[in-house]
C-alpha cells in the first residue's frame, strides 16, 4: 500500500526509525486505497481431498499453470512459494496449501472485484485442466490436520514447531482456516487512532456477518464460525483485541511498543533463521540468541510487524482481519463494508459514536461471544444484528458520498448487498448451511464443496 522513505536494508539504531515504518504510511485522502486479499482451500475434485505440493496435480503443479496469465515465480532458494506481477499484487501459499490473493492497491471496489473476479476466472481455469477446485469457506468441513499437506516454506516450518508451545489451536489456524482482509490506509496519526478504535470494536460485528465454518471433521461444532474460536486459542501475545488502542496515548509509538513485545518467529537471511519466542527488543541491543552481535534491518522489523496478529493490524496501512472467507459476492463486500465506514468522515464518525461508551471488558465479552452466537450476540442491551443493520446504513451512505461509479453508472454501494439480506435477515452464512446440512445436505459436508466453489 505504500513505499518507505528509507531502505529497507538499512540498520536500526533508533526507535525512531520502527515508528518510521507505520507513520510513513500516511497519506493524503486523494491517495487512500484499497487492497483486498483472500484465502480458498485447493482440493481435488473426486475426492475433495487437499492437495500436496508436489505431482501432478498439486500445489506448484497450479502455480505453474497460472504463469500462462503474466505471473511470474517467486522461489525460496529452488522451491516455487509464490507468484508476483507487476499491478496485480501476488499469489501466495498459506501452510495448508491455501492460495491467497494478494491484491493490488485500488482506488475503488468496482476495480477490486474485477480483480477478485478475473483471479477466480484463471483459477477455474487451470483448476478445470488439473481436476483441482477451489473451496471459499474460513474452515474447512471435513479435513483432519494429519490429511493436510505442509507447504515448503522455511517459516512455516519454524511456526509450526512453535505454535504448540503458546496456544491449543495454532496448527489448525495454519492449516484448516481460510480468511479475507482488506487494507486501508490514514492520512495522519489521529486518523490511524480512530479507524483501528473503530475497527477494533466493530470486528466481531465483520464476524458475525461473514461467519461461514460451523463443521469441524464432517460435523457440526457448535460453532458458527470456528475460524473465530481458533483464532483466541492460537497465541495470546500475538492475537486479539488490543485494548490499549483505546486508552489515551494511543498513537504509532505505541503500536510499535505493542509489536516490540509479540515475540519473533525468524530472521531472514537468504534463509530463515529461528528466533521463535526471542526479543526484538533484544535484537535492538545485538543481544539476540539466534544472531549474536547482530543488528536488525529495517526489513527484518517489517519482516516481524507481519507476525503479529491481531484483529486489526498496523503495518503503514490498517489490515482489518476478522472476517471468514466465502464466495465471490462476500470477497468484494468485505473492502466495501469497511471503506463506506472507515473512508467517509461523516460514516467514520457516526460509528465512533456507536461504540465509544463500550468498555473493554464489554468489547471483549462481544469478541468472545460472537463465533458462536452470532448476529444473536449482544453488547449493552443491544443486538449485533440491529448493530450491523446500523453500520450498513452508514457505509452505504459513506460509498455513496464517495461517487464511485462504474461503466454502467452504478455506485459502490451495490457491493454491500448480501451483507444488507444477512442482516436483515437475522440468518448467517452459517446458519443456512446447517439448515442444509439437516435437510438437502442429508448430513453430508462434502455437499459444500458443490455449493461454496468458485
Amino acid at each position: 500500500m505504500t513505499s518507505f522513505r528509507s531502505s529497507q536494508a538499512e540498520p536500526i539504531t533508533s526507535k525512531a526509525q520502527l515508528i518510521a515504518v507505520v507513520a510513513d504510511g500516511a497519506k493524503p485522502k486523494d491517495q487512500w486505497r484499497i487492497g483486498t486479499e483472500h484465502e480458498k482451500f485447493a482440493y481435488t475434485r473426486k475426492d475433495f481431498k487437499a492437495l500436496p505440493y508436489d505431482g501432478p496435480v498439486g500445489i506448484k503443479a497450479f502455480l505453474t499453470g497460472l504463469m500462462r496469465y503474466g505471473w511470474e515465480a517467486v522461489n525460496e532458494g529452488d522451491t516455487l512459494i509464490a507468484l508476483k506481477q507487476a499491478g496485480k499484487g501476488t499469489v501466495s501459499l498459506e501452510p495448508g496449501g491455501q492460495l491467497e490473493l494478494s491484491g493490488a492497491a485500488l482506488d475503488n471496489i468496482h476495480q477490486t472485484c474485477c480483480e477478485v473476479g478475473e483471479h477466480l476466472k484463471q483459477v477455474k481455469a487451470v483448476g478445470d485442466e488439473l481436476g483441482v477446485g477451489m473451496l471459499g469457506l474460513g474452515f474447512t468441513p471435513n479435513w483432519r490436520r494429519e490429511d493436510i499437506h505442509w507447504m515448503p516454506k522455511g517459516r512455516y516450518r519454524i511456526m509450526r514447531e512453535y505454535m504448540p508451545k503458546v496456544g491449543t489451536m495454532g496448527l489448525d489456524m495454519m492449516l484448516r482456516t481460510c480468511t479475507v482482509q482488506v487494507n486501508l490506509d490514514y492520512v495522519s496519526e489521529a486518523d490511524m487512532v480512530k479507524k483501528t478504535r473503530v475497527s477494533l470494536a466493530l470486528q466481531p460485528i465483520a464476524t458475525a456477518l461473514w461467519a461461514n465454518s460451523p463443521f469441524t471433521e464432517g460435523k457440526p461444532n457448535g460453532f458458527l464460525s470456528y475460524r473465530a474460536k481458533i483464532w483466541r486459542h492460537t497465541d495470546p501475545a500475538r492475537t486479539g483485541m488490543l485494548p490499549f488502542a483505546f486508552e489515551d496515548g494511543m498513537s504509532f509509538e505505541r503500536y510499535v511498543d505493542y509489536a516490540l513485545d509479540v515475540p519473533m518467529y525468524f530472521v531472514y537471511r537468504d534463509r530463515y533463521i529461528d528466533a521463535a519466542g526471542q526479543s526484538f527488543r533484544d535484537f535492538l541491543k545485538g543481544k539476540l540468541p539466534a544472531l549474536p552481535g547482530e543488528l536488525p534491518t529495517v526489513a527484518d522489523w517489517i519482516d516481524h510487524m507481519s507476525t503479529a496478529f491481531p484483529e486489526v493490524r498496523i503495518k503503514s496501512y490498517i489490515e482489518l482481519r476478522g472476517a471468514d472467507s466465502g464466495p465471490w459476492g462476500r470477497l468484494c463486500a468485505l473492502p466495501a463494508f469497511w471503506t463506506g465506514l472507515l473512508y467517509d468522515g461523516d460514516s467514520l464518525e457516526a460509528a465512533w459514536d456507536i461504540v465509544k461508551g463500550w468498555t473493554a471488558a464489554e468489547r471483549q465479552e462481544l469478541h468472545d461471544a460472537v463465533p458462536t452466537r452470532a448476529l444473536k450476540a449482544t453488547i449493552r442491551g443491544r443486538t449485533v444484528q440491529d448493530i450491523a443493520n446500523e453500520v450498513l446504513v452508514l457505509s452505504q451512505a459513506g460509498l455513496r458520498r464517495r461517487g464511485r461509479l462504474n461503466a454502467s453508472g452504478k455506485d459502490e454501494t451495490m457491493f454491500l448487498a448480501p451483507l444488507q439480506e444477512i442482516a436483515a435477515s437475522g440468518i448467517t452464512p452459517a446458519e443456512s448451511m446447517l439448515a442444509a446440512y439437516g435437510a438437502a445436505w442429508g448430513g453430508d459436508v462434502t455437499k459444500a464443496y458443490e455449493a461454496y466453489s468458485y
